[in-house]
């Protein structure tokens, strides 16, 4: 694996890692009540939506993810992420050239072309293998190079860590993703869970034992992840550039034992 490909997916562990650590931290620090944080101004309505994900988490969307991964084998499942993936090339592609990318923005079009061909649809990743590898752009990186670089911390139900304007990115993200496009409802839905379920399953092996009062924890990192990518690395060093974490669901369950 080149050394491109090896970040790009230790910045988009991180980010995975902790918008679920989001949607698992609430209940352990509902009651904790640190200095202010300049960029959290709606701490309180932020600990609460984090209590809510929570618990739709552990007993609905995690009980899902297990039995997928349980019942799908790993070549498949493997395959249903490529797919997802190689369909997020083309919103790479658009925020490429709308940052005045070109060059991240053809890496993207041949990953795209190269996977949906060669790859069947996505199913393998012929482009990685191939060192064919750029950074993923999403809208609310567009906003943040066209100059709105500091936004207010928002978590949002459902999704967890984002910020108001990355929250404002959404709807330019979800028309830019194909699948928006299928007219049949129940196709459409269904591919959407799928891929909801696929990405959530894919991190059960990587639930972070995060120390300390969680709520904060998660804030300051995924700013900091943000600051990194709306940069492009320029303001300071990839804080997911370490290999070295240790997962254990038991860990994760030992905080909530109170």
């Amino acid at each position: 694996m080149s050394d491109a490909k090896g970040h790009e997916k230790r910045v988009w562990r991180g980010v995975l890692v902790l918008a679920v650590a989001g949607l698992l931290a609430g209940c352990a620090s509902a009651g904790t009540q640190q200095e202010r944080h300049p960029d959290d101004p709606w701490e309180g309505f932020n600990r609460k939506v984090f209590a809510f994900n929570d618990v739709l988490d552990r007993y609905a969307l995690k009980p899902v993810a297990r039995a997928y991964r349980f019942v799908t084998p790993d070549p498949v499942e493997t395959g249903v992420g490529n797919v997802f993936s190689n369909l997020g090339e083309p919103r790479t592609v658009l925020n490429s050239l709308l940052q005045g990318k070109p060059r991240n923005a053809s890496v993207a079009t041949a990953r795209f072309l190269i996977n949906t061909t060669v790859g069947v649809g996505g199913l393998w990743d012929v482009a990685s293998r191939l060192e064919v590898t750029g950074r993923e752009e999403d809208f609310g990186q567009t906003l943040g190079v066209w100059g709105w670089e500091e936004s207010r911390y928002l978590v949002l139900p459902l999704f967890g860590p984002s910020t108001v304007r990355d929250t404002g990115g959404r709807p330019v993200d979800m028309y830019s993703y194909p699948t928006t496009y299928i007219e049949d409802d129940e196709t459409r839905l269904g591919l959407t869970a799928l891929r909801l379920v696929d990405k959530r399953a894919g991190l059960l092996d990587q639930e972070a034992l995060i120390q300390g009062d969680r709520y904060s924890f998660v804030r300051d990192a995924w700013l900091q992840q943000r600051r990194f990518e709306v940069s492009d690395g320029e303001l300071g060093d990839d804080p997911f550039a370490s290999d070295e974490f240790n997962f254990d669901d038991g860990d994760f369950d030992d905080a909530f034992a109170d």
